[in-house]
């Protein structure tokens, strides 16, 4: 268990950050779009476009990533200051009953919907614009794999926290 758990942490490690070069490229691509405009006059839906589907990779595909690394939202009046024992529970508990559900739910309303784009190879509304929507809606179903696979991980660190085979530092997510 131990093993499966490290694959995918260094899995979800390593992919957020690859991901979060995306996030640069954003930023130039963005400038870059305002330079063209607003100095030379010249538009690009295409690029325009761009900045939408990096936003949406970055957020989607650093979602794993993000859960790795409990950065997440969470109201944690009673979680900050449990012992990890307790947070084991609330992690094992809230990966079982509601991250996982919630991952299935997520993929089976946007399946037929991604089957549909890719069906039609959806493209852009725009007539310059990407002719690859259908790539872009297929993310949806990558996250909810991403954000499972890194569920399966919190729990065998849970799991392995409450039989006392782990231990993790109070106040720090486990380094990996």
């Amino acid at each position: 268990m131990q093993r499966i758990a490290g694959i995918l942490d260094g899995f979800s490690n390593r992919l957020g950050q690859a991901v979060s070069w995306i996030a640069l490229l954003m930023v130039l691509t963005q400038f870059t779009v305002v330079i063209m405009r607003y100095v030379f006059g010249v538009g690009s839906v295409m690029m325009q476009e761009s900045i939408i589907y990096m936003h949406s990779l970055v957020f989607m595909l650093a979602a794993g990533y993000t859960l790795l690394h409990d950065e997440h939202v969470r109201v944690d009046i009673f979680y900050r200051e449990a012992s990890p024992k307790y947070k084991a529970v609330v992690n094992l508990t809230g990966t079982v009953l509601f991250l996982w559900p919630m991952c299935w739910l997520i993929w089976d309303a946007a399946y037929p919907y991604v089957s549909l784009s890719w069906t039609i190879r959806e493209g852009s509304m725009e007539t310059s614009g990407i002719p690859a929507i259908y790539l872009l809606k297929s993310v949806i179903l990558v996250f909810t794999v991403l954000v499972a696979l890194q569920g399966l991980s919190l729990a065998i660190h849970a799991i392995r926290t409450l039989l006392g085979r782990e231990t993790i530092a109070q106040d720090a997510p486990p380094k990996f």
